[in-house]
């Protein structure tokens, strides 16, 4: 039994739910990867110790809270996130604008990797290529090989997880027994609160919040979700962020590619390519895969995915080159407080409102999805951005806690007056009939 039998736009039955270990590798290697590396190393590189562990306890909490509510409604309901969505108030066209959003973000995170690999390219060849000619040859390249399915492309997952780990494990030894390259320029990193810090941990795990129902449809227990988040924080958050904070800390710098491709030589130089292929290789894909059905919701009419993947591409690579690494912690920042609301007002409809409970309980039954699907989620979309710019324009507090309550509050207020306005439309007819 394997995940490729997708189930895109039905339930996951109960025969092809598959054992806790094997899902768990799947997820935890969404937060062991080189971003989480990236993240850690911008928090060690402007906090304290102290500071930084805080920002990711905090961060961590939030993501547990997000992430384990959505596995779980994706674990009891054996539905997809952007299939969750349409009956979690956002309907059929609201799921496919979660959709495009989650594909925008996997755009930039493309735009960031790229970013990453194309500086390690660029000193790998001692500046002959340049940043912006390394950038552009990295991204069309990889842009190509998705988009032509080359098959050589699943098998560098296999290595660039354990290849990573073991490479953080080697440079945070060598730094540790006093090995520390003599060629790092140190670097002045401009002081980041721990509020400000929560948030870009929120941001750097967020999008794995909302995809968590694709792989937990799959699982057999409300346990094994939960021990799986809970894996999954402890690994990516505290393990491989922990090293980033202690390297960049003693290295006194928030250069990854510096760290990696100094501090280990030619090794350092193949983690970045391994990692940069596997997450990018997901990136692509999936944001190929939330565009198509976004124009499909829309236009009822299935566009090329050679083409999207191409397009998608170009215009991700054309984000690295423009400087996107350079706006990093902004784009964490964004998807702090962006994404938050998004998975509050989902969880707020299926724990509180249950909006569409009977229909969800007896549609699983059956083994069906829902007969009726409501079309627009009015209320859910205003919300959302409600919450994205409360979050955005409220300073004090945590950004990312602020757009999340925001955006539930303006949920259950809208959902009240939605009903007392249908309620009181309902009694004009009956008040004219006595009459």
């Amino acid at each position: 039994m394997s995940m490729n039998n997708n189930f895109t736009v039905s339930r996951v039955p109960s025969t092809h739910r598959l054992p806790f270990f094997s899902l768990a590798l799947i997820h935890m290697g969404m937060l062991t990867a080189l971003d989480q590396f990236m993240l850690g190393a911008v928090l060690g590189h402007s906090m304290t110790i102290s500071e930084a562990f805080w920002a990711i306890t905090g961060g961590s909490i939030i993501f547990f809270i997000a992430t384990f509510g959505l596995g779980y409604a994706g674990m009891k309901e054996g539905l997809s996130g952007s299939m969750l969505s349409r009956w979690c108030g956002f309907g059929r066209t609201g799921s496919a604008l979660v959709g495009l959003l989650i594909a925008v973000s996997l755009m930039g995170w493309f735009g960031v990797q790229n970013a990453v690999f194309a500086r390690s390219l660029d000193f790998s060849t001692g500046g002959v290529l340049g940043f912006k000619g390394a950038a552009a040859l990295s991204g069309i390249s990889l842009t190509i090989l998705v988009a032509f399915g080359i098959g050589a492309l699943k098998y560098t997952a296999r290595i660039a997880v354990p290849l990573f780990l073991i490479n953080v494990l080697y440079i945070t030894w060598a730094i540790f027994t006093g090995d520390t390259p003599q060629n790092i320029a140190p670097q002045a990193g401009d002081p980041i609160s721990v509020s400000t810090g929560m948030t870009l941990v929120v941001g750097g795990a967020i999008v794995a919040s909302l995809i968590t129902p694709d792989i937990t449809r799959y699982s057999r227990s409300a346990s094994s979700v939960f021990w799986m988040v809970l894996l999954t924080i402890f690994l990516g958050e505290y393990l491989v962020n922990g090293f980033a904070i202690y390297l960049a800390m003693k290295l006194n710098t928030a250069d990854v590619v510096t760290i990696m491709s100094q501090a280990s030589t030619g090794i350092g130089f193949l983690v970045v390519v391994f990692s940069t292929l596997r997450i990018n290789d997901l990136n692509l894909y999936s944001s190929s895969l939330g565009v198509a059905n976004f124009v499909e919701v829309l236009t009822r009419r299935k566009c090329s995915y050679l083409l999207l993947t191409l397009l998608i591409g170009m215009t991700s690579t054309l984000l690295s080159v423009f400087g996107i690494l350079d706006r990093f912690v902004d784009f964490l920042t964004l998807l702090g407080i962006f994404f938050p609301p998004v998975i509050g007002v989902m969880l707020t409809d299926y724990f509180l409102l249950k909006t569409h409970k009977k229909a969800l309980d007896y549609s699983r039954i059956t083994g069906n999805i829902p007969s009726e699907t409501p079309l627009f989620g009015f209320c859910a979309i205003i919300a959302s951005l409600a919450g994205g710019v409360a979050g955005y324009f409220i300073t004090d507090g945590v950004p990312a806690v602020t757009s999340l309550v925001a955006g539930c509050l303006a949920y259950l207020l809208l959902k009240m007056a939605l009903a007392c306005v249908t309620a009181a439309s309902r009694q004009k007819p009956q008040a004219r009939m006595h009459h």
